[in-house]
C-alpha cells in the first residue's frame, strides 16, 4: 500500500514537472519580475556599497515573496482548465497526498530557481558571505512555506474572474511571518547577534506547514467544487 501511494505521488510530482516545463513562460515570467523588482533598488538608491548591503538581503526577500505570489497561479489553473482537478477530487486515493505532489512541483518549478536567482543577485551585489549564507539558510526553510500556504488560498481563488487580486490580498498578509524571522536573521547574522531562535521559528513554521496546508488545501478544493 505504501509503495502504491509513493507511486502515486511520484506521478503527480512528474506530471507537473512535465506540465510546468513544457509552459516555460510561467516558470520565466515570475524570475523575470524577480530580477527586475531586485535590480531597481541599486538604481535608485545609488552605488553606496554599504546601503545596499543591509538593505538588499531584506529587499531579494520582499522580491521572493511578490514572485512567488505571482507563481500561485499554475498550481491549479491547468487541472482546472481540463477537468483533471475534478477527477482528483473523486479519487480513491487521499487528497492530501496529491496535493502535496503538486506543492512539492510547484516548489521545485518556482521556489528552487528563486534561491538560485537570488544567491546570484546577492554575489553579483558583492553581498557579504553571512549575508549570502543565511538568505540561503532562511529561504530553504521559508519558501515552501510560501508554496504551502500559497496553495490553501489559491485553491479557494482558483477558476474565478479576478482571483489573481483577491490571491494577493488574502496572501500577502499570511507571508508577513516568513518575511520578518527571515530578514531579522540576516540582520542578525550581519550584526553578529545569535539567530537561533529565528531559525527554529522558520523551521516550525515549516513543520505546521507541511502538517495543516495539505489538509486545509483540500477543504478549500472541496468547499470550492463540492
Amino acid at each position: 500500500m505504501k509503495s502504491n501511494l509513493l507511486d502515486v505521488f511520484m506521478t503527480i510530482l512528474k506530471r507537473d514537472l512535465s506540465l510546468g516545463l513544457s509552459r516555460s513562460s510561467e516558470i520565466a515570467n515570475p524570475l523575470i519580475f524577480f530580477f527586475i523588482v531586485v535590480m531597481i533598488f541599486p538604481f535608485a538608491l545609488g552605488p553606496e556599497s554599504n546601503l545596499l548591503q543591509r538593505i538588499m538581503p531584506g529587499v531579494i526577500w520582499i522580491a521572493v515573496l511578490l514572485s512567488a505570489t505571482l507563481s500561485l497561479d499554475m498550481m491549479f489553473r491547468s487541472d482546472f482548465e481540463d477537468g483533471s482537478l475534478e477527477l482528483m477530487l473523486l479519487s480513491r486515493y487521499p487528497m492530501t497526498l496529491l496535493i502535496m505532489a503538486k506543492i512539492t512541483a510547484h516548489w521545485l518549478l518556482t521556489g528552487a530557481p528563486l534561491i538560485l536567482a537570488s544567491i546570484f543577485l546577492g554575489v553579483l551585489l558583492n553581498l557579504p558571505v553571512e549575508s549570502l549564507l543565511y538568505l540561503f539558510i532562511t529561504m530553504m526553510l521559508g519558501t515552501p512555506v510560501l508554496s504551502m500556504v500559497g496553495s490553501a488560498v489559491m485553491a479557494l481563488t482558483v477558476g474565478l474572474r479576478g482571483g489573481g487580486v483577491l490571491l494577493a490580498l488574502l496572501i500577502l498578509p499570511l507571508y508577513i511571518p516568513v518575511l520578518i524571522f527571515s530578514i531579522a536573521a540576516i540582520d542578525n547574522a550581519i550584526l553578529g547577534l545569535p539567530i537561533t531562535g529565528e531559525i527554529y521559528i522558520l523551521g516550525a513554521l515549516l513543520v505546521l506547514a507541511i502538517t495543516l496546508a495539505p489538509f486545509a488545501t483540500s477543504t478549500s478544493l472541496r468547499i470550492r467544487f463540492g
